[in-house]
């Protein structure tokens, strides 16, 4: 039998309008993910790489020292990335979210190409250290202006009432991008010889990477701009007048979220294999379980989130937990245990999984649409700079100098007390169109 049809009053099929929104978010949803996914992926595979990297890009007296110039190749991407903030932002802001989408995916890829295809230090000398870090700085700017943009456009596209749903696939991309770094990690590092690995294994995940730039490419072509009224746009000068003590803020409060993840996903392979002395096999297969956490979890728990208009209540909880848990969590990680190691990365994960949704929604609501990729992407920028890009090269650094295998633990610790500290200043305009 015929389902019958519904009218809205307006002649027009509800059933069938459904159904046309749920396609279009799903259009959405893909085309800002790939985006946010290829830059993720790429970023995880080079620290999960940095020692082979280090030493066939940056030849030096000890395995220390190369890994230390691999992880500031690592680092130096990041100082790009205020520069595409702005940069990005504004074109965003100017002349729309697609043309700008489409502009960060087309830097990424090429940045993964460099990367995927420059000869080793020992082929061409200095030219390969060059080029190497050019790929990073590409790959930075792009970076700089991805998060904001693909974040407004994510949330401007949906319903007020699903905002925290919208972004938190930000999140679950970053997720779902790190987990297949980590499995191609896991694939390559156990199947692969090392003289393999050294020889052209560690190119294969920036090869697949690769793949990801044209598709992507192509479907940010074809969607619909959500920001159109750009013919009169804020002066950025406006922005940082009116806006700073919320740019201030915003950045302070992404120390946790950003440390987290640059420790649990991005350098805990390094910190477990150098420091613990953890088989690479179990490392990466143990950022595979933060990984999966962090893709499946945030759409769920954002739905929650959506129930409430206000966001800081939830984020109190997200944010302040970790507090308490950041230490234990770094003891049972030198227990040698395989189920207490599984139990420090979930609880070291999971705030930071609840809490995507929500966080995202209360940084963008702050702003005004005219002015919102550019104050986004300012805060996301210089706070994963400033707390997150340098990360793994300090701790490092820490960890050699203090010989305490605890050093992350205080680092993230410090963070959290002060996205706390943030969060309890924020301006928040739940439902701000």
């Amino acid at each position: 039998m015929r389902t019958p049809l519904v009218s809205n009053g307006l002649g027009v099929d509800t059933a069938s309008s459904v159904a046309s929104e749920s396609r279009m978010m799903r259009r959405v949803v893909i085309a800002s993910s790939l985006g946010n996914a290829l830059e993720i992926y790429d970023f995880t595979v080079y620290s999960f790489f940095a020692v082979i990297i280090g030493k066939l890009f940056f030849p030096g007296e000890s395995a220390i020292a190369s890994l230390l110039m691999s992880l500031a190749t690592f680092a130096v991407g990041f100082l790009m990335r205020p520069l595409g903030a702005v940069l990005i932002g504004r074109v965003a802001d100017r002349r729309g979210r697609k043309t700008a989408l489409s502009l960060t995916i087309g830097l990424m890829t090429v940045g993964t190409g460099i990367i995927a295809f420059t000869p080793t230090y020992p082929s061409i000398g200095i030219a390969a250290t060059f080029l190497l870090v050019f790929g990073r700085l590409l790959q930075g700017i792009s970076a700089g202006g991805e998060v904001g943009t693909a974040s407004a456009f994510l949330m401007e596209s949906g319903r007020t009432d699903t905002r925290c749903f919208m972004v938190s696939w930000q999140g679950a991309s970053q997720g779902a991008a790190a987990l297949v770094g980590a499995l191609t990690g896991l694939v390559l590092t156990s199947t692969l010889s090392d003289e393999a690995l050294h020889s052209w294994g560690w190119r294969v995940p920036f090869i697949i990477g690769l793949l990801i730039g044209p598709v992507g490419w192509y479907i940010r072509q074809h969607l619909d701009e959500t920001h159109t009224d750009s013919h009169n746009p804020t002066p950025l000068s406006e922005v940082l007048r009116t806006q700073g003590r919320t740019l201030l803020l915003g950045i302070a409060l992404m120390a946790s979220s950003t440390v987290s993840m640059y420790m649990v996903v991005f350098y805990m392979p390094t910190y477990l294999v150098q420091t613990l002395h953890y088989p690479s096999t179990f490392a990466f297969a143990l950022v595979g379980l933060a990984s999966a956490l962090l893709a499946v979890v945030p759409p769920l728990s954002a739905r929650y989130a959506d129930r409430f208009a206000r966001r800081k209540p939830l984020l109190y909880w997200t944010v302040g937990l970790p507090l308490v848990m950041v230490y234990p969590s770094f003891l049972l990680l030198g227990g040698e245990s395989t189920g207490l190691c599984m139990l420090a990365i979930t609880l070291l994960i999971m705030p930071l999984a609840v809490g995507i949704g929500p966080s995202l929604a209360l940084m963008m609501e702050a702003f005004p649409r005219a002015q919102r990729v550019t104050g986004l992407s300012i805060i996301y920028s210089f706070g994963v700079t400033l707390f997150g890009g340098f990360s793994p090269l300090l701790v490092t650094w820490l960890i050699g100098v203090t010989g305490n295998p605890l050093t992350p633990a205080f680092y993230l610790i410090a963070a959290v007390a002060l996205s706390l500290f943030a969060l309890r200043l924020y301006p928040e305009h739940p439902g701000r169109a």
